[in-house]
């Protein structure tokens, strides 16, 4: 597809006539939701604030669910070729409210032979790290100048505001070309200081593989690669870090300790030793994170971070193979902008920003953090 039709696809898919299924996505944004859910035989459902609520409307059935979803899937041949193979497909949907164009992350899946859909609503405006109330330690981590940063944590934890948050950081203190491979994108940077190319996967170019390929011509500086789902996507990124480049990704992981597993989870055991050997001397930092309730008037949810930098003492454990004693490297690691959720925890309550039985309901160890609030340190527990 040449340039000048790619654009004007573009284009009409922002500009189209408004969907039927687009009254949803504007109470969605009224409500201040986060999440729209369709179910047949179920009313719309919308995420305020993490918790689902039924919009007050009939049940959706299985005729009115076909022409709500597939108005939108069938604007585009290979959207609809993908659910057609696959049985779910994802893809980029813009809706103007009020004057405003919201961008939404779409999922259209089908589940025991019904359709349904899952959209997650994208913010206009790309907040900063004082918005998000994260730590100002995020700060450092976009400054280097290669090696890999990842976010861990589960669907819906904010791990996508927070890398495009550190990517306008980027964008807005260094004269660095960023590129950015997506499926779908979500933010759309506006460029400051930074030349930024996002690639949207089927819309730009065909798949992962070969947006990685074109990438190495493209001289990026910084890169955005998206989710670590498979072996192939992290052996890409994981060669990009070791050629120059600062590479930004997600992975689906409960804490930063645990995401070594997961990393390692995707390899046969017979590259286990490669892969640490290239975690250790590549990855910068590991950035696991959940959101909370807030107590803040006027905020629904704050995020509490657990940060693992690679200091000599994590590179050291994770070439010993010695994964156990990671959680401890992360806890008496602050010098090095290492926090555990239990510190996090303990700022979010200190600062009024979240209430002690949110805290004490996902501390992951309650003990600790008891005796973190009463000011009693932990004796250092020898980790070397």
């Amino acid at each position: 597809m040449a340039t000048v039709e790619i654009e004007e696809h573009k284009r009409f898919l922002v500009q189209r006539q408004a969907y039927e299924i687009d009254k949803l996505f504007r109470a969605l944004v009224k409500l201040g939701g986060s999440d729209l859910h369709l179910k047949v035989d179920c009313p719309p459902f919308v995420r305020v604030n993490g918790v689902l609520r039924p919009l007050n409307r009939p049940p959706i059935d299985a005729e009115e669910m076909l022409r709500l979803i597939f108005q939108m899937v069938d604007v585009d041949e290979r959207r609809r070729q993908i659910f057609d193979d696959t049985g779910g497909v994802d893809f980029a949907h813009t809706v103007d409210v009020d004057g405003t164009n919201w961008r939404f992350r779409v999922n259209v899946l089908q589940q025991m032979g019904r359709v349904g859909l899952v959209a997650r609503r994208v913010n206009n405006v790309i907040p900063k790290f004082k918005d998000l109330y994260l730590p100002e330690s995020l700060e450092y981590l976009c400054k280097f100048s290669q090696g890999m940063i990842l976010l861990a944590g589960i669907t819906g934890s904010g791990k996508s505001t927070t890398i495009a948050s550190m990517l306008d950081w980027i964008n807005h203190n260094y004269r660095k070309h960023i590129l950015t491979l997506e499926d779908p994108i979500e933010f759309v940077f506006t460029e400051d200081k930074c030349l930024i190319n996002q690639r949207e996967i089927g819309m730009d170019v065909k798949d992962f593989m070969i947006g990685m390929k074109h990438a190495v011509r493209e001289d990026p500086d910084v890169m955005l690669v998206g989710e670590m789902r498979d072996r192939e996507t992290f052996e890409t990124a994981i060669q990009a870090a070791e050629t120059g480049h600062l590479v930004f990704g997600t992975i689906h992981a409960s804490t930063a300790a645990s995401t070594i597993g997961r990393i390692l989870d995707l390899f046969p055991e017979a590259m286990h030793q490669a892969i640490r050997s290239a975690l250790a001397f590549n990855m910068k930092a590991i950035i696991a994170q959940k959101l909370l309730p807030s107590i803040i008037e006027g905020v629904g949810r704050v995020p509490t971070c657990e940060i693992m930098t690679f200091s000599p003492t994590v590179r050291k454990l994770l070439l010993s193979e010695q994964d156990d004693k990671l959680s401890d490297a992360i806890r008496i690691g602050k010098e090095e902008g290492m926090q555990d959720f239990t510190m996090s925890l303990k700022d979010l309550v200190m600062r009024d920003m979240i209430d002690r039985a949110t805290a004490f309901e996902v501390a992951p160890n309650p003990e600790s953090l008891k005796m973190a609030l009463k000011g009693i340190e932990v004796a250092d527990p020898g980790i070397l």
